[in-house]
């Protein structure tokens, strides 16, 4: 009897089956990995800093040139919006502690003030860099990408280290993080290894040749220290940004971040230069809404306190992002509602509610009687068929000492039912958008738990 030779193929049906799975599973890791980093839609050249011939993108404006190393890491820290996420709510700014409700667990914010135990006091300058440009902490502890290091990787040496140098001029806090509870395979840091080497580009940001001194600004300020696309960009598979569908909106924290591509129906594009100015620089636009949750957070702690040419800058970038439409978000409805009551039958335990608890600041109109931050006459929120931020904002109220005047929202999530709330933001989308929202109260109380 003779025995066949060996050609070097493989037959068994198994092995074959994985060897297809493993190539697609590669093919798929691939495809997520190439996404195009966030400038790549302007095409152009790009060049090292070093070599760039134009005007320096990065550091601060121009009337801040002369202040000192802490003044201007001050300035680039605001900028950065470090304190929201490294400040507990109603704790010591910087000193860590915030709560991140995540689908597979809690992740807390860590300590960042020069404490040499519990914050970064021992952290040198090439630490920090590793930290704020790879995620890996002292000693080589690799931080989760709540930290957005994938956007703070294009921060210049220079800026990250002014920065550092605004922290450690703070006073110490001993505040230890509390620890984590999140679910294996998600708690092991090692991993974050793996995701790195997928989606931290690890390079500082490269000035376009073929673009002028505003956009590279704008660039930089919106993708390195404000990383805008953290809250504005959707998700791949692998928690990266999908900068495919840049800044076309996303859920985060329990909060809608919306679309603001240019795009006229969804996104921002019929909005004025003055009308994204004044909403970056106050929280509100008039006729346009006003800013709450994460957004008032980040109004207020960081770009409230830019430059006018730098809020300038980053509008004058946001025009040239590639359009892209949302399907669920229509044009606002800029009409005030009527007088009458046609909607009478709709959501009549919401009118109820709205009737009790909200009128007297907000109108029968949408237009409040007395603080223009009321108004909700073409707010983005209140033509959202999710209903989403109407919730949150009922839950939590929307109190903040904004620079077009103070809001004063209370919050009632302890005063009312979930689905009450969830009638009473049914109610609003009815009466003063352009699509009513069908809003559950199991859709509510996943909301409470989320954040």
């Amino acid at each position: 009897m003779t025995r066949a030779k060996n050609s070097g193929r493989v037959d068994h049906p198994i092995l074959w089956t994985l060897g297809v799975l493993a190539l697609a599973a590669a093919a798929f890791a691939g495809y997520l990995a190439s996404g195009p980093d966030p400038t790549a839609f302007a095409k152009g050249t790009r060049v090292a800093l070093a070599k760039y011939q134009g005007r320096d993108p990065t550091g601060v404006p121009d009337e801040l040139k002369t202040g000192s190393l802490v003044e201007r890491g001050e300035y680039l820290t605001r900028a950065a919006d470090c304190m929201a996420c490294h400040t507990a709510e109603d704790g010591v700014p910087f000193a860590g502690g915030r709560a991140f409700v995540l689908p597979f667990g809690t992740l807390y914010s860590t300590n960042i003030t020069p404490d040499f135990d519990t914050g970064i006091g021992s952290y040198t300058n090439a630490d920090f860099l590793n930290a704020l440009h790879k995620g890996i902490g002292r000693g080589g502890t690799r931080l989760y990408p709540a930290m957005p290091y994938a956007s703070y990787t294009y921060l210049s040496d220079d800026d990250a280290l002014a920065i550092k140098a605004y922290l450690f001029s703070l006073k110490p806090v001993d505040a230890p993080a509390p620890a984590n509870t999140l679910v294996f395979p998600f708690n092991q840091r090692n991993l974050m290894a793996l995701w790195s080497a997928l989606f931290n580009p690890d390079r500082r940001y490269e000035p376009n040749t073929d673009r002028d001194a505003v956009w590279n600004r704008g660039a930089y300020l919106t993708e390195a220290l404000g990383h805008c696309g953290e809250c504005h960009t959707p998700r791949n598979l692998g928690f990266a940004l999908n900068n495919r569908q840049k800044f076309s909106g996303a859920v985060q924290a329990g909060w809608r971040a919306y679309n603001i591509t240019p795009d006229i129906g969804s996104g921002v594009g019929a909005w004025s230069d003055a009308e994204l100015i004044q909403y970056l620089a106050s929280g509100h636009a008039s006729g346009r809404g006003t800013a709450s949750g994460p957004m008032g957070q980040a109004v207020d702690e960081s770009l409230g306190h830019l430059k006018d040419s730098d809020l300038a800058a980053i509008v004058s970038y946001l025009h040239t992002v590639p359009s892209i439409t949302t399907g669920d978000l229509p044009q606002p409805r800029t009409a005030p509602a009527a007088a009458t009551f046609a909607d009478l039958a709709a959501e009549p335990r919401g009118r109820a509610v709205y009737e009790g608890a909200c009128a007297g600041c907000h109108g029968w109109t949408g237009i409040s009687p007395g603080i223009a931050v009321a108004n909700l006459t073409g707010s983005r929120s209140v033509n959202d068929a999710t209903a989403i931020n109407v919730a949150q904002v009922v839950i939590h109220g929307g109190e903040r000492e904004a620079k077009a005047g103070p809001s004063n929202m209370p919050a009632f999530g302890s005063s009312y039912s979930d689905a009450e709330i969830a009638s009473v933001a049914n109610y609003v989308t009815v009466r003063f958008g352009a699509v009513g929202s069908h809003l559950t109260a199991a859709q509510v109380a996943k909301l409470r738990r989320q954040d």
